[in-house]
């Protein structure tokens, strides 16, 4: 019997464990110019937006980075990670003015896809790109680096895996991610909501929409597929699903066609 997968599934575990249960001292986060200059140049969201709301966002970001831990698993985390991963968690609650997620407590780096049982990035089938955790890893968020860099490298691409995930966790904040995010979303809406993801579910499994096939899963994939598209492509999406746009807008309470 080959041993080696066995211990290195037992070092990964309580390395994870360390992160997730150790604190650091609480410390000051500061964006200097090279971080604003950063954002500018890797996150189209905050480019697009005034000099007035740049500097809300520049809040949210560092009150974001001063309640979470982030660290790498093989890999360096380095300061655009954090800003991406903070942005991430930032632009779908921008348009609340006090946000906070207190259900996250540590976001785990993985150099690339991770196989979400064993929490490996090798010796085993890697297939994941992001995840929020359960059970033990409550609390714990784990994401790809080449994912996440990806997401925001492309204004063109309608795919954003830090979003995907974070609005994973707006969806949990009732307790349940099934799509139907009751911390978001006013329950007048819930029969328009959910009339309008059956219809585009099937617009999708028919090959008559331009929302990746993945949405087609559940209705919690949706949400998080939709709103990748609704955050990255505001314009475009709007163009192709209006009546969509308009709900999504109502239920992040912004327009991110119009920041």
């Amino acid at each position: 019997m080959n041993i080696a997968p066995v211990i290195v599934l037992i070092v990964l575990t309580v390395l994870i464990l360390f992160f997730i249960f150790y604190k650091k001292p609480a410390k000051k986060i500061v964006l200097t110019k090279n971080h604003k200059e950063l954002l500018n140049q890797n996150v189209s969201y905050y480019y697009r937006l005034s000099e007035k709301n740049k500097s809300i966002f520049e809040e949210k970001i560092k009150e974001f980075l001063g309640y979470v831990r982030i660290d790498g698993i093989d890999t360096q985390v380095d300061e655009l990670d954090k800003l991406l991963i903070a942005s991430s968690a930032v632009i779908p609650v921008f348009g609340f003015n006090k946000w906070k997620y207190y259900n996250l407590r540590n976001v785990l780096l993985y150099p690339g896809s991770f196989n979400k049982d064993q929490f490996l990035a090798s010796g085993y089938e890697q297939n994941t790109l992001g995840m929020i955790g359960n059970g033990p890893m409550q609390q714990v968020m784990i994401l790809s680096k080449q994912a996440l860099q990806f997401g925001f490298q492309t204004e063109a691409a309608k795919e954003n895996t830090g979003i995907h995930e974070f609005v994973h966790l707006l969806d949990k904040e009732d307790g349940d991610v099934d799509g139907l995010p009751e911390a978001l979303l006013n329950r007048k809406y819930n029969s328009t909501w959910i009339e309008l993801i059956n219809r585009n579910m099937q617009s999708i499994l028919e090959g008559r929409s331009d929302i990746n096939y993945y949405a087609s899963s559940n209705k919690a994939e949706f949400l998080a597929v939709a709103s990748e598209y609704f955050f990255n492509q505001p314009k475009l999406f709007k163009e192709n699903h209006p009546e969509l746009f308009k709900l999504m807008c109502t239920m992040f309470n912004q327009d991110p066609a119009n920041v």
